[in-house]
């Protein structure tokens, strides 16, 4: 069993190209798991919640072991879009336009890198920002 905020390598090895390939992002160790930022702003968390402490998440563990999640920004216009259809998509407690993506084998790449950069394109300065080439 792993730890409460663990990411298992090949999440992070899928992630890391897709947020590195932003404009002046960084990656740093969060409270909880791992984080990719643009100058102080998070565009992207990635963690292994502890259910006992946050049993919203229990009902996404599989075999006892809890999800992988990613939280993201989204434009606030297209935060219900994102996440009105449910799984694996959900709708975080936490600011006006976060959501959070269950991650898995269920996970679609390529439509994960369009929220990053569209996240990042939210946290962004502008001037950065014209740099991004959408997907």
């Amino acid at each position: 069993m792993s730890s409460p905020g663990d990411v298992p390598p090949e999440i992070l090895d899928r992630l890391r190209p897709i947020c590195r390939g932003l404009p002046e992002t960084y990656e740093e160790p969060a409270w909880i798991g791992v984080r990719w930022r643009i100058r102080a702003r998070t565009f992207a968390h990635v963690y292994e919640p502890d259910i006992e402490r946050f049993p919203v998440y229990a009902e996404h563990a599989t075999d006892g072991e809890p999800p992988i999640v990613m939280t993201f920004r989204v434009p606030i216009e297209d935060l219900h879009g994102v996440v009105a259809g449910g799984f694996p998509f959900f709708r975080a407690p936490w600011g006006p336009n976060v959501a959070g993506v269950i991650l898995g084998s269920h996970t679609d790449w390529t439509e994960l890198a369009e929220l990053i950069t569209d996240s990042y394109c939210e946290m962004a300065p502008k001037f950065l920002v014209v740099r991004v080439a959408l997907p």
